[in-house]
């Protein structure tokens, strides 16, 4: 079992939830977040954390939603945070529209925080992520 990241945290990315994680399984996006499948430990902590209310146990998402392969795909592919952000600007009018997948996700990594990985990695300060993960 795990917990996913779903459709409302497209364009809010609140980012609470990153910071009440035990194993540091969120991986952040240009306008969302996503859970590495394989290292949550689904403890359940970040679900009350949302304040976009967009994380669920998988079990409770249906079947034949793509969300938990969005999840997987992404979390292998976007830098991973350990520490809160700033949520953009407008994410509390963004909190609550249905349906944002298709027009306004984006499969691009953060690069604010890609950027700062990059500089991390050759020595500076490693706080805020871990490192940019990219396609083996």
């Amino acid at each position: 079992m795990t917990h996913v990241v779903t459709d409302n945290c497209i364009k809010c990315k609140y980012m609470d939830c990153v910071e009440v994680c035990p194993v540091d399984c969120f991986y952040v996006g240009e306008n969302m977040l996503v859970i590495h499948p394989d290292e949550c430990i689904d403890c359940g902590v970040c679900v009350p954390e949302c304040p976009a209310e967009a994380i669920f146990p998988d079990s409770d998402v249906p079947r034949n939603s793509h969300w938990l392969g969005l999840n997987r795909k992404y979390a292998g592919l976007w830098p991973n945070v350990i520490k809160k952000g700033e949520p953009p600007p407008d994410a509390d009018a963004w909190n609550g529209v249905p349906n944002k997948f298709a027009d306004h996700f984006s499969p691009k990594p953060d690069e604010r925080l890609e950027l700062r990985s990059v500089a991390e990695v050759a020595g500076g300060d490693q706080s805020d992520v871990r490192a940019t993960k990219g396609e083996d």
